[in-house]
């Protein structure tokens, strides 16, 4: 049996360079050698903001420059072997700089040799590769793979026990019921341990999420009602796969088996300027001791969002009186567009 947790997961890759937080980490750090730079050449503060100036000149077109051609040429680097799209990413830089160097060496009075720069370029463009492939080492390590793959592969065994027996209690009285929700069962169980690396349809998440409360309305009966609104989701947006399942796994465990009345979850799902929104709401008690499993299911739902999309994706919850809200933001990404 293939291990839950692969050791190595993580193999070497370049960054997604048309992400959001990839640019404004590359802008920050370029900008922030930049100061070091000026703060190594000047003694005074007044000096140190000239310097500043005139390094910007230089740096700044070329870093605006660099940025656009990434993005245009990520498809094709992210299709290139590691060392080999490392190699591509260095040799753009240089050809980059050798253009703005031509084109402003008239304009520039005592321009240092060519050389110089591709020097800098060359040591600053490695330090931003080495950074992001060791950020990336650091997203997804055994440790905390091993605590994300836990909330994916696991459902309480009281829902386990109690929808077996749930589909018991059917096989008289409804045997067709009762196949079916074996085969829900058998479904859902199959992905949870499935290995759940790679992004998958929305439709299929939405899919599975409606197997899953399928199964908990065989023993909640009458009190779980289910609203959901899905006439604007785009079915084929890619998402980290269970990253509504263990929601809705928390809002039937702290907003419907505690209460004696009927309570109502809500899914809402939709596109909004190239993004995907999934807004979930169930009933809430502010009485019991299950907030701590709570905020873990969304802390590794928020580090799996980071994983995936970085600083393009956010999960905020919403306490009100009576009511849960958690609201994920993602891009909508599909199949082939990174």
């Amino acid at each position: 049996m293939a291990s839950i947790v692969n050791q190595n997961a993580y193999g070497s890759a370049l960054p997604n360079f048309r992400n959001l937080g990839i640019l404004l980490r590359i802008l920050l750090i370029v900008n922030v050698a930049a100061l070091a730079a000026a703060l190594v050449k000047s003694a005074t503060l007044a000096g140190m903001w000239n310097e500043l100036l005139e390094i910007s000149a230089v740096v700044q077109p070329l870093l605006i420059l660099s940025l656009l051609a990434l993005i245009a040429l990520n498809g094709a680097l992210k299709r290139l072997p590691y060392r080999l799209g490392m190699l591509a990413v260095i040799v753009l830089e240089l050809a980059l700089t050798a253009l703005l160097y031509a084109a402003a060496r008239p304009l520039l009075a005592e321009a240092a040799p060519l050389q110089r720069y591709w020097l800098l370029v060359f040591i600053v463009t490695v330090m931003l590769l080495v950074y992001f492939d060791l950020r990336g080492r650091a997203l997804s390590p055994a440790l905390p793979e091993a605590r994300l793959q836990a909330l994916q592969a696991r459902i309480r065994p009281h829902f386990l026990f109690n929808s077996i027996n749930a589909v018991l209690s059917l096989i008289r009285q409804d045997p067709k019921r009762a196949e079916v929700a074996l085969e829900d069962m058998a479904d859902l169980f199959r992905v949870l341990m499935a290995d759940n690396r790679e992004l998958t349809p929305l439709a299929r998440e939405v899919e599975l999420c409606r197997q899953y409360l399928d199964l908990e309305q065989l023993r909640l009966g009458e009190r779980l009602k289910v609203e959901w609104h899905i006439d604007k989701m785009p079915g084929d947006a890619l998402v980290p796969p269970l990253v509504l399942q263990p929601l809705l796994e928390n809002a039937v465990y702290h907003g419907i088996e505690p209460r004696s009345q009927p309570g109502v979850i809500s899914i809402n799902i939709y596109t909004a300027r190239e993004q995907v929104h999934a807004v979930l709401r169930n009933p809430y008690q502010h009485q019991g001791s299950h907030h701590a499993g709570n905020k873990m299911a969304l802390g590794n739902i928020r580090e799996r969002l980071q994983l995936h999309f970085d600083a393009e994706a956010t999960l905020s919850a919403k306490m009100g009186d009576d009511t849960y809200q958690v609201h994920i933001v993602i891009p909508y990404v599909k199949a082939g567009k990174t």
